[in-house]
């Protein structure tokens, strides 16, 4: 997976998501929501066959970048969870 930063400032950020679709985009939106100081967080792809999902964060007070790394740590715990919990099965 590759970011490409569109936008960065101490409340917005703005940013591609080369390689990935709306599965993980939804995951990250919704993990982002859990957050705290999170006004803004969402995507938009305008066409799935030719451009690359662009995520906006925008935030109250903290920096959104902090914000990402935070959400993206959860859902890496969430998946090996999520891992171990099938291989009991």
């Amino acid at each position: 997976m590759e970011l490409n930063i569109l936008e960065s400032t101490k409340t917005r950020l703005k940013f591609e998501i080369k390689g990935e679709g709306h599965t993980f985009c939804n995951a990250l939106r919704k993990e982002l929501w859990q957050g705290k100081n999170v006004e803004i967080a969402g995507y938009s792809i305008e066409h799935s066959l030719v451009t690359e999902p662009v995520f906006v964060i925008e935030t109250d007070k903290e920096d959104p970048k902090k914000l990402l790394l935070e959400a993206t740590t959860r859902l890496q715990k969430k998946n090996k969870e999520f891992i171990t919990n099938f291989k009991k099965l």
